[in-house]
């Protein structure tokens, strides 16, 4: 698998004001766009997530998986400001000849899915028989198919709302205090912030977890433990870990681009704005998820034109959707069998 560089050159207006000089997007193919074009399935990633989703979805997405390369001809595209090879604040600001750092541009999912449509125009693709997504992958998904009702065919949108809720922003914008609050944050330098964004990814945990999760997977070792407690050091495990593979400017734009998420923006309404969805939808909650709870989900359901619910039992809380790949499976054939029924 190669990993792909799509290159806009012109001036792109951003939904909140500035610009970017040209951008660039790095994305994935598998498997091959037949005849007609019918069989494409675009995956959109998650917060962190990347351009290949057999990596970070690989229950889901690969061979001999539900989402099979043999059959689908399926994209995915890494969002700008993510640092996995499209524009970030570590890319260069042709204006200054330096990296952005603090400098780079608030980009809205908005912004990712007019993006995404100059991909999608480049590739030649006309129609999108799929469109898939979960938690901020959902949240592009569910953009896409009300700024294009007519391009999506199916549209399943796990663990994601229309608008990203207060409880969603607090836990965010404690994120970036934590990372505000290091020192190196204020230094033009691509490691700044690292140890800062090692504490918000600490707290993103919690939220995408739960006490049941942390009480069955983290417990005390014994009665007589006083140190060492594996929740805590299971959090420094996990921050230390981001830190490895993540920047704290792209956690930064990517958290923002988060709290951004309101399809009603400039529309009469979130609810006017649902309604323009046409494509058959299945939204998919998770029980135990405190982040993304069930009612933003139900609230999808009830005003996307004939959307159906699922629901997927899990203790992991929203990181359900990474894990219980057989429930999802599951979910996924059971709604492809009867849209297939109704079809024919």
């Amino acid at each position: 698998m190669a990993v792909h560089t799509f290159k806009y050159p012109y001036t792109f207006p951003l939904e909140l004001g500035g610009e970017l000089a040209g951008f660039q997007l790095a994305y994935t193919t598998h498997g091959t766009l037949n005849a007609d074009g019918s069989n494409v399935l675009w995956v959109c990633h998650a917060l962190t997530g990347n351009a290949d989703p057999t990596d970070w979805w690989d229950g889901l997405v690969g061979n001999g998986l539900h989402y099979d390369p043999k059959d689908w001809f399926i994209v995915c595209a890494n969002v700008l400001g993510s640092h996995y090879g499209s524009t970030n604040a570590l890319s260069i600001n042709h204006q200054t000849g330096a990296p952005y750092y603090r400098t780079f541009p608030d980009i809205s999912i908005r912004d990712n899915i007019h993006a995404f449509e100059l991909l999608r125009e480049e590739l030649g693709i006309s129609h999108i028989h799929t469109l898939v997504g979960g938690s901020l992958g959902g949240q592009q998904a569910v953009e896409w198919a009300i700024i294009q009702p007519e391009l999506i065919g199916d549209l399943v949108l796990i663990a994601t709302n229309a608008v990203h809720s207060p409880w969603g922003i607090a836990f965010n914008e404690s994120q970036r205090m934590a990372i505000k609050a290091d020192p190196t944050w204020k230094e033009a330098r691509p490691d700044a912030g690292a140890e800062g964004m090692k504490v918000a990814r600490s707290i993103a945990l919690l939220s995408y977890r739960n006490y049941d999760t942390y009480d069955f997977t983290q417990a005390r070792d014994s009665n007589e433990q006083t140190e060492n407690f594996r929740a805590a050091t299971y959090q420094q495990y996990q921050g230390d870990k981001l830190a490895n593979r993540f920047n704290a400017f792209s956690y930064w734009a990517l958290s923002r681009m988060m709290d951004l998420h309101n399809v009603g923006r400039n529309r009469p309404s979130i609810i006017h704005a649902l309604a323009q969805v046409k494509a058959r939808t299945l939204v998919v909650g998770i029980s135990s998820d405190i982040l993304f709870p069930p009612s933003e989900q139900k609230f999808l359901t009830k005003h996307i034109p004939e959307a159906e619910y699922q629901e997927i039992d899990s203790l992991y809380g929203h990181d359900g959707f990474l894990i219980e790949y057989k429930q999802l499976r599951q979910i996924l054939t059971s709604w492809e069998k009867k849209r297939s029924v109704v079809a024919s």
